[in-house]
């Protein structure tokens, strides 16, 4: 499991990567500068569409694991 650290560590790295200030990056992502600040000091309390908006415009993806994923993967488009 990710821990909030890690992420905010990666979301810095990719912001600074993309030569963005916190300001840029939340204006592109169409949230508050310090929900930006927030994540990357590893504020554990963020809503997830915040997250999402951020991860998009850095070009993020989060892929998530378990042992039913590949349950999933070969029953495809199946509901139940």
């Amino acid at each position: 499991m990710i821990q909030s650290q890690e992420l905010a560590d990666v979301i810095r790295m990719h912001r600074k990567a993309a030569k963005l200030s916190r300001a840029q990056l939340s204006e592109m992502a169409g949230v508050g500068k310090t929900v930006i600040y927030d994540i990357e000091k590893g504020k554990e309390t963020v809503q997830l569409n915040t997250l999402r908006k951020i991860l998009k415009v850095l070009n993020i993806k989060i892929v998530l694991t378990s042992p039913l994923m590949d349950n999933l993967q070969i029953t495809g488009n199946e509901k139940g």
